[in-house]
């Protein structure tokens, strides 16, 4: 087969283009590799923790240890929460620039925040709290627009807070707590208008708090306890009840506020002006930030450089031999079909020749989309059932293939979407062939756990779990090339708990009855309370997200729990972006930000939560708990009842959701006691 000039030509663009970009993709890969290998030197010195960390190792293969990378081939989460490192934080961080969550929080790492972390703009989670971080907040961090969650708290911080946080438009949570800094709190967080938390305690802070922070839209907590602040409480600040903490201020002022003094005509006209007022814009910060490549501070070598080099002369030799045979053969079949169709040798199914172009032919190719691929050691399913599920108490949880999946969904069109929780999940509604109606949540595999192993024993804590008040697990798909797994549940037909939450005046259909709103906090605490016990076939779990969206309502109004135990097979960094939400609505439990870690009296406080909601019809309860624990009652159900509600009963549950909300977690009860609690106040009411 000859090949006219313009084929020559194309084929030579085509090759001269491919090969620039794979330099440019296999170049981008050595330095991300390159980064890696400087960061791992720098917190583990010793190589005590990050021993798979190797510099012939591939990170976006699973092969380094808390590295999750993106659809790209792009670092894009590092967690390593909790492993004991102690060495500092290399400034080659900010190579990774595909770098989205970067989790080092609950380690030994000293030093100083690297200004040049700033250069990471796709930073959405910066988690650097409960270490020994020294130096000041570096001002670039201004300029990181992304950036949903800044949690520097319990470290050694010293100097004031930069003004140029004001910039973080997208910053939600704000967590500063238990440092050394000094100085005013600067009015430019003011300007924070998606922020919903901000921890400022335990601080040398001085002056006043700032008017334009008590006006923020979307604040729902607020601690400044345990400063030196002085003057006038914003009284706008009420609004936040007990979710507003400013203890041990002996400055502090104010009229409509627990246990502070009353405001004299000294407080109210203060000897200096409200700090750093708003107005900064991006201008007033560097653009970016330089990162130096000397050898010498990055500790790299010329022996590095030419194995980097080697590895893309060789890379670049195998490509070209794959892109010329593929060149080749496509020519080679494109001018065959163009003879065969010359001819007139397109033949149907029964052997006689057709040009008719919409003839069906006997064999039909399947979907590249439908048949189940899977990496090596990673097919849990080896029959039609999963082997997994074969407790004798729990049915068989089956195997889905893809084509079912997408029929399922029409596939996955917006029209069945359910529900998306950022780019990580999302639920659809389906519908089986047999009719059944099925809920398909949609999960990308680089947001599940890396470890195989780890991942397997996740699903198959989720195939155990059984129980009238848990949506039911009917089955599991995954797909290579999509890079996708798939839990197929039973479908709920009310949707969530938090539908029936804030009703307005034209939805009075979705009010809920007083003894309905006692039945869902029974099945609620009996989905968690089996959640918690250790069975024979079953061991102990945590929900770990509990939230009114994670309530379901079926068609007789009986609550059923999701997302139980999904934590176990998600990866770290996936858990800690779903958490914003819980903080932001009050689900987690106060100690989590100090300790880091979920217990069973974690899960309790997120009853409570609940609870409260029932009793109020309110989603946001955090600023009605005063109100609850003076016992006013009639003020606080919801007044869409009518009056029509049990009185002792509601007295009961409040009781028993101000104890599972304590800040002290040893006061909260167990779901045990709360389930005997709950079924006694019903066999006496």
């Amino acid at each position: 087969m000859a090949l006219i000039p313009y084929q020559l030509h194309a084929i030579f663009f085509f090759f001269f283009f491919s090969l620039l970009f794979l330099l440019f993709v296999v170049q981008g890969n050595v330095d991300e590799l390159r980064a890696l290998m400087e960061l791992k030197s720098s917190l583990d010195p010793e190589s005590l923790r990050l021993s798979s960390w190797a510099a012939d190792g591939e990170p976006c293969r699973g092969e380094f240890e808390g590295v999750v990378c993106d659809a790209a081939g792009k670092v894009a989460n590092i967690s390593l929460q909790g492993k004991g490192l102690s060495g500092s934080i290399s400034p080659a961080v900010a190579r990774l620039r595909s770098l989205t969550g970067l989790y080092l929080h609950f380690n030994n790492i000293s030093g100083a925040i690297p200004r040049e972390i700033a250069n990471l703009t796709a930073l959405s989670d910066l988690y650097l709290n409960v270490n020994n971080l020294s130096g000041g907040i570096p001002e670039e961090l201004g300029i990181m627009v992304a950036l949903q969650v800044l949690q520097l708290s319990n470290n050694k911080l010293t100097g004031s807070i930069p003004p140029q946080l004001g910039l973080l438009k997208s910053l939600n949570l704000l967590a500063l707590q238990s440092n050394s800094l000094n100085g005013a709190i600067p009015a430019t967080l003011g300007d924070l208008v998606e922020l919903t938390w901000l921890d400022l305690s335990s601080n040398h802070l001085f002056g006043s708090v700032p008017v334009k922070i008590s006006q923020l839209p979307q604040l729902t907590f607020l601690d400044v306890q345990n400063n030196l602040l002085s003057g006038n409480v914003p009284s706008e600040l009420k609004r936040l009840g007990s979710s507003f903490k400013y203890g041990n201020n002996t400055g502090l002022c104010g009229s409509g506020f627990t246990d502070l003094r009353v405001c004299t005509s000294a407080d109210l006209s203060p000897s200096r002006p409200e700090p750093f007022s708003a107005g900064l814009t991006p201008q007033d910060l560097p653009q970016s930030v330089n990162i130096s490549s000397d050898c010498n501070t990055t500790h790299c070598s010329s022996s590095s450089n030419s194995s980097n080099l080697a590895i893309i002369i060789a890379t670049t030799i195998a490509v070209f031999g794959v892109v010329v045979c593929a060149l080749m053969a496509f020519f080679w079949l494109q001018n065959y079909q163009k003879q065969k169709l010359s001819s007139g040798l397109l033949r149907g199914s029964n052997g006689v020749v057709s040009t008719d172009p919409t003839a069906k032919s006997s064999y039909q190719t399947a979907s590249p989309l439908i048949s189940l691929e899977y990496s090596n050691r990673w097919d849990p399913m080896t029959d039609e059932r999963s082997s997994i599920g074969s407790s004798q108490e729990a049915p068989q949880i089956y195997r889905f293939n893809l084509e079912e999946i997408e029929c399922a969904t029409q596939y996955f069109s917006e029209v069945n979407l359910l529900s998306k929780k950022s780019s990580f999940a999302a639920t659809y509604k389906g519908i089986l062939r047999d009719g059944t109606e099925v809920a398909v949540k949609r999960i990308n595999k680089t947001s599940c756990k890396s470890e195989e192993a780890e991942f397997l024993m996740g699903l198959k804590a989720l195939t155990l779990l059984r129980h009238e008040n848990l949506v039911g697990l009917r089955g599991f798909c995954y797909s290579r090339a999509r890079g996708e797994c798939f839990l197929i549940y039973d479908f709920v037909a009310n949707g969530s708990l938090s539908e029936y939450l804030d009703v307005k005046c034209d939805e009075i259909h979705k009010v809920l009855d007083w003894s309905v709103r006692v039945c869902i906090i029974k099945g609620i605490a009996k989905g968690m309370e089996y959640l918690h016990s250790d069975k024979p076939s079953k061991p102990s779990l945590l929900h770990q997200n509990m939230s009114s969206t994670k309530v379901l309502i079926d068609r007789h109004f009986n609550p059923l729990l999701s997302s139980s135990a999904l934590h176990k097979l998600l990866a770290d960094d996936v858990i800690f972006s779903s958490l914003k939400t819980s903080a932001a609505m009050g689900y987690l439990a106060p100690e989590y930000t100090m300790v880091g870690r979920f217990s069973e009296k974690s899960d309790v406080y997120a009853f409570g939560v609940i609870v409260f909601q029932l009793l109020t019809g309110k989603t946001r309860i955090s600023h009605l708990r005063p109100e609850m624990e003076s016992g006013k009652l009639e003020d606080l159900i919801d007044e869409n009842l009518q009056g029509n509600y049990s009185k002792p009963e509601a007295a009961k549950l409040a009781g028993m959701a101000l104890l599972c909300t304590s800040e002290v977690p040893n006061q909260r009860p167990t779901m045990e006691a709360i389930l005997q609690e709950l079924d006694g106040s019903r066999s006496r009411n």
